[in-house]
């Protein structure tokens, strides 16, 4: 048999490009399926425990901010909080001093979802990252530095 494609690596199972695409593949069913029970997407939840966290922090939260903070696409990231403003998880109005935005911010509803939510999202991942055990840390040390070297 000819080999037809040229690596660095002896096979897929070498690369940490495609291992990471398999973790993240993993780990986003087994998220999507836990949040199915609360009727909200990954996406969704991502977001709207976004907004609850940084609002704590700032006192007008943009959707360019949130989107940065998020690391997600600005359009997506519209559509996705004009279906969480329609399911009634967060408002959204004019900014007071940027006319092109939208400060936004949880509703009680919002509040009451991305709290049960987080219980769930949080469970799943002690379960996912279990097999790291004392490695977990690292792990996630790793991660923070490859978000470090992807924004530069």
């Amino acid at each position: 048999m000819d080999k037809f494609l040229s690596s660095e690596f002896s096979g897929p199972e070498e690369s940490p490009g495609f291992l990471l695409w398999q973790v993240c593949m993993s780990w986003q069913r087994r998220q999507r399926h836990a949040l199915a029970a609360l009727d909200l997407t990954h996406v969704q939840f991502v977001l709207l425990a976004s907004i609850s966290w940084l609002e704590t922090h700032q006192k007008h939260l943009t959707q360019a901010q949130l989107a940065s903070h998020a690391k997600t696409d600005p359009m997506m990231t519209s559509q996705v909080l004009r279906t969480l403003e329609k399911e009634g998880y967060i408002k959204r109005h004019a900014h007071p001093t940027d006319t092109r935005a939208f400060s936004l911010w949880t509703t009680a509803k919002g509040k009451r979802a991305v709290e049960k939510a987080l219980v769930v999202v949080e469970k799943v991942d002690g379960e996912f990252f279990a097999p790291l055990g004392k490695n977990a840390k690292q792990y996630t040390e790793s991660l923070r530095e490859l978000l470090k070297g992807a924004s530069s």
